[in-house]
């Protein structure tokens, strides 16, 4: 097969981006890619395309059909193998994708990306066998290889790999559909994320980006924000013909996936992927969902009398409070205060979060183009991770930040596990992020000078906090109902409106006017729902996890912050009850849902009292 070509990037050639000097935050960093390789046309990117592509043949070559009669040294030697060969593909993924993800309007590094992705598809079908014979040895001989001390390392991995053994295909339809996702659900998704990337948004003449306009829904002036939100609106609404066709098809051929491999419900196979079962999902649904009366709609009626409303638009939802001083945060002031709050935890999280701003390791400008939102990509163990942000000064943008490298810390130390076992599922992977930022609001409000910078702070943490489980659990419940009705019939544009409405109204209360001809096509931008579908129940997964595990720290001796990153470091290795067992919690009870709820509901008590 012929080497990949490369092509050259518009900058150049260099992966590595130079600062940009803001007047009111300062230099604000880019990252460092050359850690990965040094251009889209480095010669050892064809270099690591070949390797992949020889040694997986010759893995194939040695193994497929011998796994089950291997010795436990063989077979360890084997599984040692394929794991440097996804490293390498995985490393080689990762530039292309994170190249992109700051010029996605840049035709030439969409061609890269895509390119590399259907190269490493290609190499990755020549080793879809392995799994499916891991899987096919019995349960005796496995029990019997795993005794022996060669193969104790892989104990994990290979439980984790036999939990999908119900639902797999045959080897040649597992081929298939793994060569079939190179057009099929990654194309999808690259439709959307361009999409995404490219559309604009007018206000008063001047066109604006994804990210800089959702900015101005947490503007103090109302009038900025209501424009902002008939912009999107208007943006929205153009675009959905080619919104609804692309949530259709990726929800209906994910129904037909599960149907073929035999999941129970739509949220079943991320259950798995997740390695949580789904009863422990649906308690948590099921309790978040009972106390929206008790959290959200309480706090959004404070909020209106704050504001001086009768109603809240769906543009009010994140506004400040009138008393909130909105002077812009500096990057540096915010890079000192995260890791401040996590070095008051403990010096090694601080120092390892540190490396982020040392080293290259951020992404921090709102460019055009770029990605909007935040993320932390683990990269590979052999290198590290990469956080994005679009950094814009508010309070919020400095818990981001703190979320996100609370993820590129739980990255690093779970690399040590290498890449099989250090893969977290995606319920524990939240659990770091969100205890990053209870961290540094926990430091913020120790500092506040006053009732009312605290009311300030509560308030800012308690809607970051209905953010991440009241909205995502109504996510949740919208995926569940529209994934519902696709198995019935395709949907049309109103179809998605009413179960978005619906399930809106049903989380923020009767505090909000909302209105289907303004905000009925708010789903359409959600980007999970198209990269993983039913990823957003982790969030609440981990915000109520935290807040439980916090308030172990809270009355917990010296040894909390070791244990804790322990945690972080078994990587994928544990259950997420054996990760909690040294902390006395177990995500199995329905009273941990509850008791992960409580800390929510004590902020917005002191907010009634204040």
């Amino acid at each position: 097969m012929n080497a990949f070509p490369p092509t050259p990037l518009p900058r150049d050639a260099n992966s590595d981006l130079s600062p940009i000097e803001d007047e009111a935050l300062g230099t604000l960093p880019r990252w460092k890619l050359s850690d990965l390789y040094t251009s889209t046309d480095d010669p050892a990117i064809n270099h690591d395309l070949e390797w992949a592509e020889t040694q997986a043949r010759e893995l194939a070559a040695a193994a497929k059909g011998q796994m089950a009669g291997m010795s436990a040294d063989k077979l360890a030697e084997t599984i040692a193998w394929c794991e440097s060969i996804h490293e390498r593909l995985g490393k080689l993924g990762t530039f292309a994708f994170l190249n992109g993800a700051t010029q996605r309007t840049d035709g030439e590094a969409m061609q890269f990306q895509a390119g590399i992705n259907e190269r490493s598809t290609l190499i990755g079908s020549e080793l879809v066998f392995f799994s499916l014979e891991l899987n096919d040895i019995t349960d005796d001989v496995m029990a019997e290889k795993l005794a022996q001390d060669a193969m104790k390392p892989w104990a994990s991995f290979i439980a984790r790999t036999r939990l999908v053994k119900p639902h797999q295909l045959s080897d040649e339809l597992e081929r298939y559909t793994h060569d079939f996702a190179i057009v099929g659900g990654n194309a999808w998704v690259q439709l959307f994320d361009e999409t995404m990337a490219a559309l604009s948004f007018d206000i008063d003449g001047k066109t604006l980006s994804n990210a800089e306009v959702f900015n101005l829904l947490a503007d103090p002036d109302r009038e900025t924000r209501a424009k902002a939100a008939a912009a999107i609106t208007e943006t929205l609404g153009d675009n959905q013909r080619l919104l609804t066709r692309i949530n259709n098809t990726v929800i209906k051929q994910k129904e037909i996936d599960d149907r073929w491999r035999g999941y129970e419900r739509p949220v079943s196979s991320r259950n798995v992927a997740n390695e949580v079962e789904d009863e422990v999902v649906q308690a948590l649904a099921d309790t978040v969902t009972e106390a929206f009366p008790r959290i959200s709609h309480r706090y959004y009626a404070m909020k209106a009398k704050w504001l001086g409303l009768d109603k809240l638009e769906p543009w009010d939802r994140n506004a400040p409070l009138p008393e909130a001083d909105e002077a812009k945060i500096p990057w540096f002031d915010a890079k000192a205060r995260v890791l401040d709050a996590y070095a008051g935890f403990t010096p090694a999280m601080a120092e390892i979060a540190g490396d982020f701003f040392d080293k290259g390791w951020i992404d921090t400008p709102v460019i055009p183009g770029k990605d909007a939102g935040a993320f932390a990509h683990p990269c590979v163990p052999s290198s590290h991770p990469y956080v994005l942000v679009n950094y814009q000064g508010k309070t919020r943008d400095v818990m981001t930040l703190a979320h996100e490298l609370g993820h590129g810390v739980h990255q690093v130390l779970a690399a040590r596990q290498g890449y099989f076992n250090g893969s977290t599922p995606l319920t524990l992977a939240e659990t770091a992020s969100v205890f990053g930022e209870m961290l540094t609001f926990q430091s913020l409000l120790a500092d506040a000078s006053d009732k009312t910078q605290r009311k300030i702070l509560l308030a800012g943490k308690v809607e970051d906090m209905l953010n991440t489980v009241v909205r995502q659990i109504a996510f949740h419940n919208f995926e569940t109902r529209v994934h519902a009705a696709r198995q019935e019939k395709e949907l049309l544009r109103e179809d998605f409106q009413q179960h978005w409405m619906e399930t809106q109204i049903e989380a923020l209360g009767p505090a909000f006017n909302l209105e289907q001809s303004v905000y009925g096509d708010y789903w359409s931008y959600i980007p999970h729902f198209i990269h993983v579908p039913f990823y957003v129940y982790a969030y609440a997964f981990g915000d109520c996890l935290v807040n439980s595990l916090y308030a172990v720290y809270q009355n917990s001796g010296d040894d909390f912050a070791g244990k804790y990153l322990d945690m972080l470091g078994a990587g994928g290795t544990l259950r997420h009850h054996e990760l909690l067992a040294p902390f006395g919690l177990d995500a199995r009870e329905p009273s941990f849902w509850r008791k992960g709820l409580g800390l929510l509901e004590s902020f917005i008590d002191e907010l009634e009292a204040l």
